[in-house]
């Protein structure tokens, strides 16, 4: 679990982050929606370390990161797995050389234990046989499954993710959220997610923290965002004609 207390995040004089409190549950896709500008890189950067926020605090577990000693916050990076908005993967590695990567910097596993927990993520992830393929010889939804694999390699306790699904086909795009779903409830991670696709929302929407304007302005679930009247939520949620029938349809009962 990640708790999130008051957080307050500035550049220069432009307040980003006004105050935001949420809970991101352990074994849940907790989604973080709005529209660009909003402040939902920003909140995820707060809680990777990356930005240091002028107030509130940020709980990994209970203890708040601002507490953690040098040595703590190294182990903390070592519990957390990322999967990047383009897939971030090494141009220069095959994909076995790109999922072992986190192994080769965070443990002292032998090459043969580390080519084992390869193989089985890339099993887990419908990558079999891939091993020795670059990332310019697999299709872009394979691509994303090797970063998926790569997160959760080391057995992360909490995984984040930039848009996952950016620039797949609506298909395969649902595929990756299906994947990202299954593995946190497999493997209890406390799943952190940016993501500007609705479908996502849909999908696996099972805790949702809208932003607007730095501020938390809406949260829930899946099925709770498409019966609520909050018209700051339903202008950015509906914003779409599937979208406008599927609340139609929600709100009538079929």
């Amino acid at each position: 679990m990640i708790e999130v207390k008051g957080l307050h995040k500035k550049f220069d004089d432009e307040e980003v982050l006004k105050g935001i409190d949420f809970v991101f549950d352990r074994g849940k896709t907790n989604l973080i929606i709005g529209q660009s500008g909003s402040g939902k890189s920003v909140l995820m950067k707060c809680m990777l370390g990356l930005f240091m926020p002028e107030k509130g605090s940020i709980e990994y577990d209970g203890k708040s990161y601002h507490e953690f000693t040098e040595d703590e916050k190294k182990d903390l990076s070592k519990q957390i797995g990322m999967v990047f908005q383009g897939g971030a993967l090494f141009d220069s590695m095959t994909v076995e050389e790109n999922v072992m990567f986190p192994l080769r910097m965070f443990t002292r596993q032998k090459r043969k234990e580390m080519k084992s927990r390869v193989d089985e993520v890339l099993e887990r992830v419908n990558l079999t046989g891939t091993a020795n393929k670059m990332p310019s010889e697999i299709s872009g939804g394979m691509q994303k499954r090797v970063s998926i694999a790569r997160a959760i390699v080391n057995r992360p306790k909490y995984l984040f993710c930039d848009e996952p699904n950016s620039g797949l086909d609506p298909k395969t795009a649902t595929v990756i959220d299906n994947l990202v779903q299954e593995l946190t409830h497999e493997y209890d991670i406390t799943t952190v997610i940016i993501t500007h696709d609705m479908n996502s929302v849909l999908e696996i929407g099972e805790k949702i923290a809208f932003l607007k304007d730095g501020v938390l302005a809406w949260k829930g679930d899946k099925s709770q965002i498409f019966k609520t009247e909050d018209e700051t939520v339903t202008d950015f949620v509906y914003s779409s004609d599937l979208f406008k029938k599927v609340r139609k349809a929600q709100l009538e009962g079929y």
